[in-house]
């Protein structure tokens, strides 16, 4: 990911862009995805609080495709995701450095209960 954006609209509104980096490896072969995100309110503030450019993050949202006229005119869209929850994911200490303090709730959901972190699972996995 890379460090948060964060904006306000005309009328105050907070919003945060970032965009989130994934890969995946089969052999010699890399897949490289690169999604842009916007979080708002509550949830653009966290994630410029909290998460900086090499962390890990795990989000959820919908996909929405944004359309816009560019300056010279042409019609331009992007596909992003709209965040809707954001969680912390990796060691504390990846999570610990470069940012703000981890606050006690690891995640954030602006539509109901804030998530707890998930500890290490000791024992077998029950499938």
């Amino acid at each position: 990911m890379r460090d948060p954006e964060l904006r306000h609209t005309q009328s105050g509104t907070p919003v945060a862009s970032f965009t989130v980096a994934w890969s995946e490896k089969y052999g010699e072969t890399e897949t490289q995805c690169f999604l842009p995100c916007v979080a708002w309110r509550a949830s653009g503030e966290f994630v410029s609080k909290y998460f900086r450019k090499g962390q890990e993050i795990a989000v959820e949202g919908k996909l929405t495709t944004r359309k816009w006229v560019d300056n010279d005119g042409q019609n331009r869209s992007t596909l992003e995701l709209t965040v809707d929850r954001i969680h912390f994911c990796g060691s504390k200490q990846e999570n610990g450095s470069g940012g703000a303090p981890r606050p006690a709730g690891a995640a954030i959901d602006i539509s109901g209960p804030t998530f707890e972190e998930i500890g290490d699972i000791d024992g077998d996995l029950p499938f």
